[in-house]
């Protein structure tokens, strides 16, 4: 094996260096012919300026410098770009010696392993008696016989290619959607299945990195190459894909143009083995190989997260101060105010643990979030309450019902309930079917449906409310919890004047229940309660109590906190 170089590259570096002496001296010639110029535009300017009459001051004889143009004002000459380009081609060749030479040490490398294989496997075949008489004049050096049997000649030993080609339809770490990786991984191994070469390659080839069969036959073109550039003339190709086997075995013709001139090149590269074997086998012989394409796809998942990264610009939420990247912003639809995912996440679930609608958080904005929006940043679970929440918020109040089944329990309005019962052909008056568990129930009675007796029987037969109504109406009773007459929620007063702002929007006097008609009382009860009235730390009133106060929202920012529980 020579490490001389080759009589063309020779010829190639001998006619670069004579074309660059060449424009070496064109560039030199360009030169004088410019000086030259510049001289006898400064005579004729001379005599020129000479025939000029005495009474005209002349004016200053421009200097050589101001006759030249400017150098970065001017196109580059023909020659300064062939310079460059005769400079470029020389480069290419430096890089082209130094990857042959590369691939000189490898196979060099290579071949001294196998030798010392064989010596191995030989000395381990001499009895220890012959071994004692003789052995220390066995000698094997390296370099000797036939140059055949070095890297799987003929009567040499074949080796083993392993050729895996991936394609991963994943998404980078700050994109938006899912990107098509594809990756190829090449394993030489010797007869005994020792790894003793390794290819890991992104595959980025617009023709082949969405087709699963063009990117394995690519493996395959690639590991046959690599066995070439090793000097292996005895290999056996081992296949997991049974498409690709089918292919170069021909029994299948491939339908892809692709995939095709991949598969003539494999059988181009084939001719050139001695011996050149397909066999199919499972994917768990594919270690090696699976690994290494496995290997490439993460490198380029990782080269495109870091661009991503190093595009994403951030920006500072106004509720955490901390600056994030403009993909985790969230933009309130009609008002456009962003918030960061975390912070609109952690708004929406309180408030719908408040059991109301959540809106914009910014002050005074009473732009509504919807569901399909919010979905990037919430979870199932919140998902599934604000859309529950959104529904109740949706059905006024004097046609929401509940269905009276404890295991259903499920929120529909009369409306829906009457048509459900008129699709599944219920006529009879004051029965409707629950849209969720099509059970009937009493729209009257709001109980289960008393089949064979009028509501006025059912109310003399069950005259007593249930037992679990009796004992939130008891617990009520002895906390002076009041009872919202228009959605029938449980409040309790915390603090502050007996003005109650009910979550349903209905104001009404916690003393006495009485309502409150256009921001004024209707009985006679005080507004509030000494107790009642919360002092800051200088003993100074928070609230004052005139009669135009009012409650802003039910859980709102106001000097009643009232308390819901759901009878």
């Amino acid at each position: 094996m020579g490490s001389l170089p080759s009589v063309a590259d020779y010829d190639h570096r001998t006619l670069v260096a004579e074309q660059h002496r060449e424009l070496m001296a064109a560039q030199a010639l360009e030169s004088d012919h410019d000086l030259a110029f510049r001289l006898q535009l400064e005579e004729a300017m001379a005599a020129s300026l000479s025939l000029l009459p005495s009474s005209s001051s002349p004016p200053p004889s421009p200097s050589p410098q101001t006759l030249a143009p400017p150098a970065d004002a001017a196109s580059p000459s023909f020659a300064f770009l062939q310079s460059d380009e005769l400079s470029r081609f020389r480069r290419e060749l430096e890089d082209r010696e130094l990857s042959e030479a590369e691939a000189r040490r490898g196979r060099e490398d290579l071949h001294r392993r196998i030798h010392d294989q064989k010596v191995a496997t030989e000395i381990m075949t001499i009895p220890d008696d012959d071994w004692e008489d003789w052995g220390d004049e066995f000698e094997r050096p390296f370099g000797e016989g036939s140059s055949k049997d070095r890297a799987g000649g003929r009567g040499g030993d074949v080796f083993r290619l392993y050729c895996k080609g991936l394609v991963s339809d994943e998404r980078a770490e700050g994109q938006k959607s899912n990107s098509v990786f594809a990756g190829i991984g090449v394993a030489v191994c010797d007869f005994r299945g020792n790894l003793i070469f390794e290819v890991t390659k992104p595959l980025i080839e617009p023709g082949t990195s969405k087709s699963k069969a063009g990117v394995e036959a690519t493996a395959l073109v690639e590991g046959l190459n690599a066995a070439l550039a090793l000097e292996l003339k005895r290999i056996a190709f081992y296949c997991d894909y049974f498409p690709l086997y089918q292919f170069v075995t021909r029994r299948w013709t491939p339908k892809q143009h692709k995939v095709m001139a991949l598969v003539e090149q494999v059988t181009l590269l084939r001719r050139k083995f001695d011996q050149c074997n397909f066999l199919l086998v499972a994917r768990n012989e594919f270690k090696f190989a699976f690994k290494l394409a496995r290997d490439a796809i993460t490198s380029q998942i990782v080269k495109c997260a870091g661009s991503v990264a190093s595009k994403n610009p951030k920006e500072t939420c106004v509720i955490c101060l901390e600056d994030t990247d403009v993909s985790q912003i969230f933009a309130v639809d009609g008002c456009l105010h962003r918030y960061c995912f975390s912070c609109m996440r952690q708004h929406v679930e309180v408030k719908l643990l408040h059991g109301m609608v959540p809106r914009c958080p910014h002050e005074g904005c009473k732009s509504d979030l919807n569901v399909s929006s919010c979905s990037k940043f919430l979870t199932p679970k919140l998902i599934e309450m604000m859309t529950r929440q959104l529904k109740e918020a949706s059905i006024p109040v004097t046609e929401k019902i509940y269905c009276p089944y404890p295991v259903c329990s499920a929120l529909m309005s009369k409306t829906e309930a009457s048509e459900c019962s008129t699709t599944s052909g219920v006529a009879r008056s004051g029965a409707r079917k629950c849209i969720k568990c099509h059970r009937l129930f009493c729209i009257n009675c709001k109980v289960p449906w008393h089949s064979g007796l009028t509501c006025l029987a059912y109310k003399v037969l069950h005259p007593l409310p249930p037992a679990e109504d009796a004992k939130l109406k008891s617990l009520a009773s002895q906390n002076l919890w009041r009872q919202c007459v228009k959605c029938n929620h449980m409040i309790e007063l915390s603090e502050g004047c007996y003005h109650m702002t009910c979550r349903c929007g209905y104001e009404f006097c916690y003393n006495c229940g009485a309502e409150w008609k256009k921001k004024k009382a209707t009985c006679a009860c005080p507004l509030w309660e000494e107790d009642n009235i919360l002092y800051d730390d200088d003993g100074i009133s928070d609230s004052e109590g005139s009669e135009d106060e009012e409650n802003e929202e039910w859980y709102g920012d106001s000097d009643d906190e009232d308390v819901s529980v759901t009878a």
